[in-house]
């Protein structure tokens, strides 16, 4: 179950953040008049409700079973590890030297923290 948590959590936290950026340009905040505008599209909206979802399965669940620790470095390793991941293939942004050097580091960084 706590696998299975993690996984649920990376997919909510990635998966909200890719919908976000996916629809970036349709979100706007304004304010006229004195009254708060604010607008955001439908993916927007999806992904802004995964991450929600994404942050309460952390607060919740996911820091009560692990030692803070050791799970957050690892989480928040794999979650950049795989935004970068998306960020190139589904939004052609481009690595340089030093980008794929950093992503090495953090790989092996998981690594460690996970040899008993």
């Amino acid at each position: 179950m706590k696998t299975i948590s993690i996984i649920i959590y990376l997919c909510c936290s990635v998966g909200g953040l890719i919908l976000m950026k996916a629809e970036a340009n349709s979100t706007a905040i304004a304010m006229n008049n004195g009254i708060f505008n604010f607008s955001m599209g439908l993916k927007s909206m999806l992904g802004f409700i995964l991450y929600i979802i994404s942050f309460l399965i952390y607060t919740f669940y996911i820091i009560k079973q692990f030692d803070l620790s050791f799970i957050f470095p690892i989480i928040t390793g794999i979650t950049q590890v795989l935004v970068i991941v998306a960020g190139v293939f589904l939004f052609k942004e481009t690595m340089n030297i030093y980008s794929i050097i950093g992503v090495i580091f953090i790989i092996a960084g998981i690594t460690f923290l996970n040899i008993k």
